[in-house]
């Protein structure tokens, strides 16, 4: 029997990180979890449970699925980060699917490590850098305060990753990561900061469907003042992300410990004035975070940008990690697995534009 495949869960399977990461799981059954199957049906997936963890009844399908696959390990990537993608655009839903869900998950791990010695021996959870807040006044350490706000994807991940740090000692033998990762970045990644610098209309309106086909781009909008071109930023390259979670899969795992890492690409960060001139973004400036908060509420109402406008203080501020403790933690093979600098990572993301 020694000669199976671990089997390890990925929820949230379907998502952009979750397809980067499977393919570097060969060495693993991977049971995949979302609520729609993958859309790329070269992700090699050894089975699909369909499953919405915004509804109570998930807790017990995953203990019922935990009994039966028995994991080695459970990777939970599931959260609606984009409500116009995702279609989830009433905030309740998306808390149920974000911070309940990451509660049920874990209550199902408690429930299947409680006669079998530890079934499940790694949690892992990408928190985000948007947990600590939207202008921090120097490089935070994963010590640091998490002072989210206004957003309710920030609010989610704070109020989710506090949840994994309370529960992680209840989880019975199991050890547990947190990664904060910096923005993704990369050529397949949609995100808000990487849709302002790129342009994309990606709103679902027709008129947004229109000015796609037509290759316009809206302009990258910030407020008047220098500082709003000097502040600076990371990235994380989501190749490298998926390429860590899968580094971490293969450790031998330390039961009962909670560890935390900030996670960005090597490397300095960059100003948004220099993401700008990379992305030959046109700017568009305009009077304060109140008239950046107009534009895009214009927007979005229209369904030209799928931009939320509570999204401005995270657009406008400075936000960065120190991550000593993972160059650290990886030692040796830190430039192998973190490959690029936040420079390429956010280079990267133009290859297909």
């Amino acid at each position: 029997m020694h000669n199976t495949k671990p089997t390890v869960v990925v929820t949230g399977v379907s998502g952009n990180l979750g397809q980067q990461l499977v393919p570097q799981l060969a060495d693993y059954k991977v049971v995949g979890v979302d609520l729609t199957p993958p859309k790329q049906s070269s992700i090699n997936i050894d089975r699909f449970v369909p499953l919405d963890l915004g509804v109570e009844e998930s807790a017990r399908e995953l203990l019922l699925l935990f009994r039966e696959v028995q994991p080695a390990a459970v990777v939970h990537l599931a959260f609606v980060i984009d409500p116009q993608r995702s279609g989830i655009l009433d905030v309740d839903r998306m808390w149920r699917i974000n911070v309940a869900g990451t509660a049920r998950v874990m209550e199902a791990i408690t429930e299947a490590n409680r006669n079998t010695p530890s079934v499940v021996r790694q949690f892992i959870f990408p928190s985000s850098v948007s947990a600590y807040g939207s202008d921090l006044p120097a490089p935070v350490a994963e010590d640091a305060a998490l002072n989210a706000h206004t957003l309710p994807y920030a609010v989610h991940k704070k109020e989710s990753d506090l949840v994994v740090q309370q529960r992680a000692p209840s989880l019975r033998g199991c050890g547990v990561f947190i990664l904060r990762p910096h923005i993704f970045a990369g050529a397949t990644v949609e995100n808000y900061l990487m849709g302002a610098f790129r342009g994309t209309p990606n709103g679902k309106g027709s008129r947004a469907a229109r000015m796609r086909q037509s290759s316009k781009r809206l302009p990258c909008m910030l407020p008047f003042g220098q500082k709003y071109l000097d502040n600076k930023i990371q990235f994380v390259h989501v190749d490298d992300m998926a390429r860590l979670i899968a580094w971490i899969l293969r450790r031998e795992p330390e039961a009962q410990r909670l560890t935390i890492l900030n996670v960005a690409g090597r490397g300095d960060p960059l100003t948004f004035a220099q993401c700008i001139e990379l992305a030959h973004a046109k700017l568009l400036r305009v009077p304060g975070q109140w008239g950046m908060r107009q534009v895009l509420q214009f927007l979005w109402n229209r369904s030209i940008s799928a931009i939320p406008p509570d999204a401005v203080p995270y657009m406008t501020g400075q936000y960065i990690m120190n991550t000593d403790r993972l160059k650290k933690f990886l030692g040796d093979d830190y430039e192998r697995v973190i490959g690029k600098t936040s420079l390429e990572a956010f280079t990267d993301s133009f290859q297909k534009n």
